[in-house]
């Protein structure tokens, strides 16, 4: 059934299965969880970045 054969294949598809539900509720519950805040560093470097785009 499924190809399933021993035991070891059996635990690999419900590992499987179990991971993807654990990131499909991880997804879920972090979702809407907000922006970070904008460091100064941050700024700095988007500024460095625009001016050398303009330079291309």
């Amino acid at each position: 059934m499924f190809g399933i054969e021993s035991k070891g294949v059996l635990l690999a598809y419900l590992l499987c299965i179990v991971s993807t539900l654990i990131c499909v509720v991880y997804g879920l519950i972090t979702w809407n969880r907000g922006d970070e805040e904008v460091e100064p560093d941050d700024v700095q470097w988007a500024q460095e970045e625009a001016s050398i785009e303009e330079e291309f």
